[in-house]
């Protein structure tokens, strides 16, 4: 592992999340965003923008058995575990995929589960095999370290941001729009205010958001913009550097 960039708000490590975090203070993060590996490239096609494309990912999205991706989230969940403040909570996006091991992992670990939250989204790809239903939605668990913490969650602020009315389960919008690419893209890059609506609702000013599979950085772009502190960590430099770009971009305005 190795820093691969920092400033008074941000730090980029290029490494294994598990080493990382390993090497980080205990009990230092108030919330974290995780967007593992689905573990869904297996060669399938999808259609986009009319056309036929590989749904391949990367090496890093490769299929692997079962007991082996359960493996790996319970790892990687137990290291955030420690990372996280007593009154912490994580968020983690998935499909079915993935996301069922990753609540799993979550329970063996002692966290308790508080929302199964559904990102909807507006523009799906479309279903070409018309086999099954189209897939136009991801899960998003989120949960704190234990029964007994006192999580944060601005209820009152989303109470406003949905009209005065208590905010559903449900985030419905677009994928990522043209703008969000600028420096380059992800393949499975989150779109702002995916981001900007969790953190809000679930940390305050001066906290500190951890992404241990940052990817371009969506997580820190979001954190940035509201006034947070942004820890983000890859394995590959490319996507840091897409990273850094994004950050020092929305560090100007």
């Amino acid at each position: 592992m190795s820093l691969y960039y920092k400033n008074d708000r941000v730090e980029l490590y290029l490494g294994d999340c598990v080493e990382v975090l390993e090497a980080l203070a205990p009990e230092s993060v108030d919330m974290i965003f995780a967007d593992p590996p689905y573990f869904l490239s297996d060669g399938g096609l999808i259609y986009k923008n009319g056309k036929l494309i590989s749904i391949d990912k990367g090496d890093w999205d490769k299929t692997i058995p079962c007991e082996e991706k359960h493996r790996f989230n319970r790892n990687w969940i137990r290291v955030c575990k420690r990372v996280l403040k007593p009154n912490g909570t994580i968020f983690i996006s998935g499909t079915y995929h993935n996301i069922f091991s990753c609540g799993f992992a979550l329970e063996q670990e002692g966290f308790t589960i508080l929302n199964n939250i559904t990102w909807q989204k507006k523009n799906p790809p479309p279903n070409f095999a018309c086999r099954y239903f189209t897939h136009s939605t991801e899960s998003i668990i989120w949960a704190k370290k234990s029964p007994e913490a006192k999580h944060t969650f601005n209820y009152k602020l989303m109470k406003e941001l949905n009209g005065g009315k208590q905010q559903k389960d449900v985030i419905t919008g677009n994928v990522i729009s043209p703008s969000e690419k600028k420096f380059g893209k992800h393949p499975t890059q989150k779109p702002v205010y995916l981001l900007d609506f969790l953190i809000k609702a679930a940390s305050n000013e001066g906290d500190l958001v951890l992404d241990p599979f940052a990817g371009s950085s969506t997580t820190g772009v979001s954190a940035i913009r509201l006034e947070r502190r942004y820890i983000g960590i890859d394995r590959n430099e490319e996507y840091l550097e897409l990273s850094k770009k994004r950050i020092e971009d929305i560090m100007r305005l």
